[in-house]
């Protein structure tokens, strides 16, 4: 009988170990946006906490934006950025390796990065991040992707896919290290402002963003 009770100790006490998923908040002028951090992906969540300790994303803009896509930030150039000034190329002095598996549904918070000829190890921005903004994928899309990158899904991904929507053709490409769990409405209010053509995709008025972490 002790032997039990010492046993269903160990257990409740591995039990209570788990890690705690972080949570952070993203304010903007369109409102704001709660969203938890991954422990699958340690690298990302451990960079975005130092980085929000740090107030580095305080001020910085959402600089480009696509309706249906995606809204995009991170970029320390934008700061008191000019209004022609082209950004997306700036950050911290380092990549983040990649550690990539989890899905692009709409909310799915995701790191930056340049592309393949360059970057064939994909490794990630040091602070750029994207926020989905996907519509709802039929199944005839999500078996495009599969055939055309040679993914598979379950069938409670393509569900969640038709569902929620998302962006399955970046999935396998980037890494995703969070998502939005309150104030989805906030991406489709960012996402549909009007944008300018040069600087391609750079809303015409500024999108700042404040993080603080929330535990």
């Amino acid at each position: 009988m002790k032997n039990l009770i010492y046993l269903l100790m160990i257990v409740f006490a591995l039990s209570g170990c788990k890690e705690k998923e972080r949570m952070i908040e993203i304010t903007t002028d369109y409102g704001t946006m709660k969203a938890k951090l991954y422990n699958s992906t340690p690298k990302h969540r451990d960079n975005m906490i130092k980085l929000i300790k740090e107030g580095y994303y305080d001020g910085l803009l959402f600089h480009r934006v696509i309706k249906d896509f995606m809204i995009q930030g991170g970029d320390p150039n934008s700061r008191n950025a000019g209004p022609q000034q082209q950004l997306g190329s700036g950050g911290p002095g380092y990549t983040i390796d990649a550690e990539i598996g989890a899905l692009h549904y709409k909310g799915a918070i995701a790191a930056a990065r340049t592309g393949d000829a360059v970057n064939p190890e994909r490794k990630s921005s040091g602070s750029q991040f994207y926020i989905v903004d996907g519509q709802p994928v039929s199944e005839n899309q999500i078996r495009m992707v599969e055939k055309q990158f040679g993914t598979e899904y379950t069938p409670e991904q393509i569900e969640k896919y038709k569902e929620v929507g998302g962006t399955p053709f970046l999935d396998g490409q980037y890494t995703v290290f969070g998502e939005v769990v309150e104030g989805m409405e906030v991406i489709d209010k960012i996402a549909a402002v009007q944008t300018q053509s040069n600087p391609k995709d750079r809303p015409v008025e500024d999108i700042k963003m404040t993080i603080r972490l929330l535990n």
